[in-house]
């Protein structure tokens, strides 16, 4: 029986967290010893099947005053004696601080490492530091799995000639969701109240839609990031004495029943990787605009006219005119949801484990990087 380490920062709620939590179930449902280890415990976080073992490697109480360098090789110490002690058949960190110290934790182990880039590379990589630690850390990795072309074409040939594209997968209570009867007159975003995801723009744009469509409203559904993005999104709304029609939702565990009905969905990140709420909200059938935001993850997904619309990234024009062409044409709109249903065949549970299984099974016989 294979064990599997997965290394990231927590279990708080997000896309990685999400997936890992998802992945590390699924393996552990499959006959893997699987553990988590994890650096700290977040407020609201997914809870793991109790087959799966999570683990504190983070800092210790009497760490936490020490200098951030310091803090940076104990965190790194104790990963490492962890996995001495442990002594998984691979490790598998997820997102860019767990990886650098994945890679050196297992730096002069056996032990395969499977790293996995969630974000866009683009925004993410580029400091001084990140420029130096992937060359000296990525020729280390025996394999990447990333979510998009753009973001596996950002990395030296080297680490992208041994990667996969691997698809996130879809939670099940998003798949076989009913179609709904009637859609209600309401526009759904879901996701993280934070700067990326560029929500000003959306309300400002249906602050526009709604003067041409004053029966529809805007739902906004996601929890606080606590960047200022929430203060900023209420006083848009003020501003615009739009309280009646523009809602924020707060989070919500329930989306596959407060948005199955709704009239579209709406995406306007700036940047993202490989976003699971627009993946949803395809499952959910739901006519969809979104913004072909780097590192390519809508595209990857989505065909802009088959399975929804593709628009600019910070194009305010360009989003109204996309939410006033769905409410106008509503047999485009169902057209295009019923296209987008269609993700559930790739991006099923299933199907993205087999994938990842498979590429592990590759990695745990020896295949490296050459």
């Amino acid at each position: 029986m294979r064990k599997i380490v997965f290394h990231l920062n927590c279990l708080e709620q997000g896309g990685a967290e999400r997936v890992v939590t998802n992945l590390a179930n699924q393996f552990a449902e499959n006959g893997y010893q699987v553990v988590i280890a994890t650096e700290w415990y977040g407020e609201n976080e997914f809870q793991p099947d109790p087959k799966v073992r999570r683990v504190h490697v983070g800092l210790k109480e009497e760490d936490k005053k020490k200098h951030h360098i310091i803090q940076f090789i104990l965190r790194v110490k104790y990963l490492k004696e962890f996995l001495k002690q442990e002594k998984p058949d691979i490790l598998i960190p997820f997102a860019r601080k767990a990886i650098y110290r994945g890679l050196m934790a297992a730096y002069f182990s056996k032990i395969p490492v499977l790293i996995s880039v969630r974000t866009d590379p683009a925004v993410h990589y580029i400091r001084i530091s990140d420029k130096i630690q992937m060359a000296l850390l990525f020729p280390r990795a025996d394999g990447c799995v990333f979510q998009t072309e753009g973001a596996r074409d950002f990395f030296a040939p080297r680490l992208q000639k041994n990667s996969r594209i691997i698809l996130n997968p879809i939670h099940p209570k998003y798949i076989g969701v009913p179609a709904p009867g009637k859609r209600s007159k309401t526009v759904v975003q879901s996701g993280r109240l934070v700067d990326f995801k560029n929500q000003p723009m959306l309300i400002r744009a249906f602050v526009e839609v709604h003067k041409k469509h004053p029966e529809y409203d805007l739902k906004i559904y996601g929890g606080d990031s606590f960047d200022g993005t929430k203060e900023i999104l209420e006083a848009l709304i003020a501003e615009n004495h739009a309280e009646d029609y523009i809602h924020l939702m707060g989070a919500s565990d329930t989306l596959e029943e407060d948005m199955r009905d709704a009239a579209l969905f709406a995406f306007t990140s700036d940047w993202e990787g490989l976003p699971n709420a627009l993946m949803e909200a395809m499952a959910l059938g739901l006519p969809i605009v979104a913004t072909d935001c780097p590192c390519g993850g809508p595209r990857t997904i989505m065909t802009n006219e088959v399975d929804g619309l593709l628009i600019p990234i910070k194009d305010q024009k360009a989003l109204e005119d996309g939410i006033n062409r769905l409410i106008e044409d509503p047999g485009l709109a169902e057209r295009l949801g019923m296209e987008a249903r269609k993700i559930m065949d790739k991006a099923n549970g299933e199907a993205v484990f087999e994938q990842w299984r498979d590429y592990v099974e590759q990695l745990c016989q020896g295949c490296h990087i050459s």
